[in-house]
């Protein structure tokens, strides 16, 4: 799944485990982290990184099928998609709950310094060809 060279050796080595359909969530400080997901905090401090930089960077290393963002981020966003939301295919929105329900099963749980409620993504991992 990974295409490109990545310098974080944690995020690296999760996106190269993932396999077709597997989670990775990117979820600003607020998100809570379940048991079972690897853990990889990138916060550094209120803001750095943001999800927008985090995102940018995956998406040129992953392959994605799918995405979800929680409902209560476009509702608070006017009915639009939050500005930190460049996705490379239409989001699904999920209500929060199920949001986080949905992380449980996530392989890896990126935690951003993004201070913006609702800032959070799931990917799902699709395949090259």
């Amino acid at each position: 799944m990974k295409r490109t060279a990545l310098l974080h050796a944690e995020l690296s080595h999760a996106i190269a485990s993932l396999g077709h359909g597997d989670m990775l969530v990117i979820g600003d400080v607020g998100l809570p982290i379940p048991p079972g997901p690897c853990r990889i905090d990138l916060a550094l401090t209120p803001g750095i990184p943001a999800v927008a930089d985090v995102l940018r960077v995956v998406l040129d290393e992953m392959q994605v099928e799918k995405a979800l963002i929680a409902t209560e981020a476009v509702e608070r966003n006017g009915g639009q998609l939050p500005a930190w939301c460049h996705l490379p295919v239409e989001p699904q929105a999920v209500s929060h709950e199920e949001f986080k329900r949905l992380t449980q099963q996530a392989r890896a749980m990126v935690r951003t310094g993004e201070c913006t409620p609702y800032a959070n993504v799931i990917l799902v991992a699709g395949v090259t060809f």
